[in-house]
């Protein structure tokens, strides 16, 4: 077998197109939902931990997901796991169609974090399993690249067809068109990429010590650890797995704010919806564009720096936003925001792949995305009780800021260069 972004390039690009479809079932949630939250389906206005609901309910199915997610792909395969969550996904259009209050909407995305936990890792999973060491962090530059963008175009187009059709005619027609060519393209096109993983570990074991990447792996590690054994690595044997990991959830706590609160300040201040969808926009266009360049930088410079200085970078994007006005201003501060975002979102899963072996790669990679994905909910009731003790929805961003910076001082004190490149085992 080859590997290589060369050698696979069909397939990866099948890949990108499916985790490009993922980001616009997600994206067709985060524009038109929140910012008619009050008006459309019902949610009294200040109902600032009942806004924040249908995230904390998303982030705690989808951080469950991904721990499901990589343990069943390493026994039915990546394929199956994906097609089993665009099934999932099927109803959330009709949901959000017929929906009579919020909680339908809250139900739509707990369906939609099944869908969300099983794809979006299969699809960063397979890549991973074609692709060559040196080319982790560009091949999950270019998978959140395809991702993030997908977010941000479906968030711009749900807006005008909000506009033109009304808001429910618009996200059935959207979610169904995309999540039927979705299901559709996974059963025909996606091969399995088990047995790409399967020859890694047979070719590790064959090559000559001094001619193979000496990756740094967790010491003490049986060849084939059991579900708990994993979890314990992951979340605080492994100092430098569990900087990963509570990186992963607090960078999490940003993305919550984007998705609940941003829509609902910028309606407040007055911006249509279509204007809402341009300036979350910006961050995602931003956020997916630049990792196009920071996962490839990231082979050359190392994980270690990017993450830690994107943690900064995003959360001082976090904090300025609310402290001017206008569209100018609020593009600006989502760029600096989707910024932060790319310098550490690729770099984190590519840390984490980078001194994982690859007997149990996809089961690191599903605990680290559990853990960071359960930020979504953590974020969340954690936004809404600042919102509310605050008084104002301005409060909220505060507290995301705050996490930001104390996190990202962790990930540089417990963490470490993992490249293997860059920083080999001795």
């Amino acid at each position: 077998m080859e590997y290589g972004l060369r050698a696979n390039l069909g397939q990866v690009l099948q890949q990108l197109l499916q985790v490009l479809l993922v980001g616009m079932t997600i994206g067709m949630m985060r524009n038109v939902v929140p910012a008619l939250a009050e008006t459309e389906f019902g949610v009294p206005r200040g109902s600032f931990m009942l806004l924040a609901a249908f995230v904390v309910a998303f982030g705690f199915i989808k951080g469950a997901l991904n721990f499901v997610a990589g343990r069943l792909a390493e026994r039915l395969g990546r394929r199956r796991v994906l097609l089993v969550g665009w099934l999932v996904a099927l109803p959330i259009p009709a949901l959000v169609y017929f929906a009579s209050s919020w909680n339908w909407i809250v139900l739509a995305t707990v369906l939609l974090g099944v869908n969300q936990g099983l794809t979006w890792s299969m699809t960063q999973t397979a890549k991973l399993d074609l692709t060559r060491a040196d080319q982790r962090g560009l091949v999950i530059g270019l998978n959140e690249f395809a991702g993030y963008v997908g977010v941000a175009i479906a968030g711009v187009v749900t807006g005008y067809a909000a506009s033109l059709l009304g808001p429910r005619e618009g996200l059935f027609w959207f979610g169904a068109v995309v999540i039927g060519l979705a299901t559709l393209l996974a059963w025909l096109t996606i091969a399995e990429t088990l047995p790409w993983a399967h020859a890694e570990v047979e070719r590790h074991a064959a090559a000559p010590t001094a001619q193979a990447l000496r990756p740094r792996y967790p010491i003490g590690v049986s060849g084939y650890p059991t579900t708990g054994e994993m979890f314990a690595l992951m979340s605080w044997r492994d100092r430098r797995m569990a900087a990963l990991c509570q990186a992963g959830l607090v960078e999490k706590f940003v993305d919550a704010l984007v998705w609940a609160f941003w829509p609902v300040f910028l309606h407040q201040q007055g911006v249509s919806l279509p204007g809402i969808g341009w300036i979350v926009g910006v961050y995602g266009f931003t956020w997916g564009g630049a990792q196009f360049f920071t996962g490839r930088l990231s082979d050359r410079v190392g994980r270690h720096r990017l993450n830690v200085w994107g943690m900064c970078v995003c959360g001082a994007g976090v904090a300025v936003l609310p402290l001017g006005s206008g569209s100018a201003w609020w593009s600006g501060a989502a760029a600096v925001v989707g910024l932060g975002m790319a310098m550490l979102y690729p770099n984190l899963s590519a840390a984490v792949a980078d001194i994982a072996h690859p007997n149990w790669r996809a089961s690191a990679i599903g605990i680290y995305r559990f853990w960071r994905d359960l930020g979504y909910g953590i974020g969340g009731l954690g936004l809404g009780a600042a919102a509310a003790l605050g008084g104002r929805i301005e409060s909220a961003f505060w507290f995301v800021a705050i996490a930001m910076g104390l996190s990202g001082w962790v990930l540089y004190r417990w963490g470490e260069e993992t490249h293997p490149r860059l920083n080999p085992k001795r």
